[in-house]
């Protein structure tokens, strides 16, 4: 267990990445180099303690011992027959997961893929995930949370949900289309500086290179609909906001 000022971590941040705020490093997340903090900072730094720590510790860094720690069998929903032993399921799609016959199994559905491990074998996943390449399909963010729902050739349909208050980073693409269609909640639209109010079944249309954000008044929920020949998360473009 690491212990020290934020001041500390966030000038360690700054040499370590380029970034200028919070919103700027956390949309920037996603493109970080995968290495763990005590490979990164710890190991490289010469003014450091060491305390003995009294208390019992638990690495819960594979799925097995993740297990091990769940008070229940499964998380979500999911279905066991009597033959299942020590089979424990973490379930975060809205379809069923049925499991049969099964014996010292872990199972782990998300949007971004399924596993089905024998538990033992579950701690060696980590090259098989590192060699797929696939678009992130679900994420928190400081304004709310987005899951992909269909991604084809010249398009990317997107469900976003933003925690009242909030809003997205005021932005522009330059290779894509969007439409918003509103299915819940009430909130403003900011495009190309006019602001409009909008509620469920209102539709938005942003033609690539206009500036837009969406602000929450309540928990809104949208269908975002990307339409382009480049989509990817490096077009866009952030502004600054006036109030």
């Amino acid at each position: 267990m690491f212990a020290y000022k934020l001041g500390y971590v966030l000038k360690k941040a700054h040499e370590l990445i380029d970034f200028t705020d919070y919103d700027d490093l956390f949309a920037k997340y996603e493109t970080l180099t995968k290495i763990s903090f005590d490979y990164a900072v710890v190991e490289k730094e010469d003014n450091i303690q060491v305390m003995r720590f009294c208390g019992q510790w638990k690495d819960l860094g594979t799925w097995n011992t993740l297990t091990e720690a769940m008070e229940e069998a499964s998380v979500g929903e999911v279905i066991y027959n009597e033959t299942c032993e020590n089979v424990h399921v973490i379930n975060e799609l809205d379809v069923p997961v049925l499991c049969m016959g099964l014996k010292d199994v872990v199972v782990s559905a998300s949007p971004e893929g399924i596993l089905v491990s024998d538990k033992e074998q579950s701690s060696y996943i980590k090259p098989y995930v590192d060699a797929i390449d696939q678009q992130i399909m679900f994420a928190e963010k400081s304004w709310g949370s987005f899951r992909v729902l269909d991604i084809e050739e010249g398009s990317m349909t997107i469900k976003v949900t933003l925690n009242p208050g909030h809003r997205m980073n005021y932005h522009s693409h330059e290779f894509r289309d969007e439409v918003w269609t509103i299915i819940s909640g009430t909130g403003r639209t900011i495009v190309d500086g006019m602001e409009q109010p909008v509620s469920a079944g209102d539709v938005v249309t942003m033609e690539a290179g206009c500036r837009h954000t969406i602000i929450a008044d309540t928990e809104l929920k949208v269908i975002e609909v990307q339409l382009g020949k480049e989509i990817s998360v490096h077009d866009k473009q952030k502004y600054e906001l006036e109030e």
